[in-house]
């Protein structure tokens, strides 16, 4: 589709340079070396909009606390960029219940940083981001997250160690190899006529809907995918199924395959254990939730591949 690659993470042409992960040492000892810092999963932004991600010398005060060594990104114009895990670094008071929940509106500061360097929920300020500092966000997060849950060998049970500068977990007792998972999503925009199958999750916002969406099953193609979950969904079948975009989700660790597919029928009927509520929107009442003047429908979220989608499939950009 048209502009497909400028969804929110759609990357920035970071050179990762992978044939230097296995010696990394020569780059951590570099003058131009930097590296991001993440504290449980949300970046270390500045600026007044909160719009752009802080690069801190890999030998700054601050990472003393930090968890781990630091995994290598990548090389920029300027040296390379690493991450930097600050999770063990316990703020003086913070909402645990809230940073656990849907989104976390807080804000936490270092005493080793400097004022407005602050730790932000990542859905919050992922489109005000860069391309690249999003592209850098994204992929430090979902690797950090991935080595937070896999320490233990999937084959042996034994712990795992990192390797390969974070793209890598060795068994030091069966020798086995893990690597970074990625579970790949569908997301569909389903349409009927003037009209498009929105759904919501239970604890969502009030009013919020979103596209239809399921992870892609073991033996499944995407075209699959998108019929079988949004028949188990909504009971609507699909005909004529195209891709149209993708984008890395790091919440925790997906790609998100967008599609679109043409109802066969608009009889709905939900299963309540996948959804809580779908309905068909008309065009018109898209665009007037995406104003902010519809009466009870609120848009799927701003860098979310849904809202990339249902804003182009208003402008007519799908093909």
């Amino acid at each position: 589709m048209k502009h497909a690659e400028s969804v929110t993470f759609g990357g920035s042409a970071l050179d990762r340079a992978a044939h230097l992960r296995a010696d990394v040492a020569p780059l951590m000892g570099a003058a131009t070396s930097r590296t991001i810092v993440l504290w449980r999963g949300k970046p270390l932004v500045d600026g007044a909009a909160r719009d752009r991600l802080v690069r801190l010398p890999l030998d700054h005060p601050a990472l003393a606390e930090a968890r781990g060594a630091p995994f290598f990104l990548g090389l920029e114009e300027a040296g390379a960029c690493f991450a930097t895990d600050l999770s063990a670094w316990e703020p003086g008071a913070f909402d645990k219940a809230a940073l656990e929940g849907f989104f976390d509106p807080s804000e936490q500061q270092h005493p080793e940083l400097l004022a407005g360097q602050v730790f932000c929920e990542l859905r919050g300020v992922m489109t005000r981001l860069d391309a690249r500092d999003a592209e850098l966000a994204a992929t430090a997060r979902a690797l950090m997250l991935w080595h937070r849950s896999h320490r233990f060998c999937a084959r042996c049970g034994s712990e795992s160690t990192l390797a390969m500068a974070g793209w890598q977990r060795n068994c030091p007792s069966c020798a086995a190899a893990h690597f970074p998972r990625t579970d790949p999503v569908v997301i569909m925009l389903i349409t009927h006529g003037n009209s498009v199958l929105m759904g919501r999750s239970p604890g969502w916002p009030e009013g919020m809907y979103s596209l239809l969406a399921g992870f892609v099953e073991p033996g499944e193609t995407l075209e699959a995918a998108v019929r079988r979950e949004v028949f188990e969904e909504a009971g609507v079948r699909v005909g004529e199924v195209s891709y149209l975009a993708s984008q890395p989700w790091a919440f925790p660790a997906s790609l998100m395959f967008g599609c679109r597919g043409a109802a066969l029928g608009r009889e709905i009927t939900i299963d309540p254990k996948e959804i809580e509520d779908a309905l068909w929107v008309s065009r018109e009442e898209i665009m007037a939730a995406f104003a902010g003047d519809h009466p009870l429908l609120k848009p799927a979220r701003k860098g979310a591949i849904a809202h990339f989608l249902l804003r182009n499939w208003l402008a007519d950009r799908l093909v």
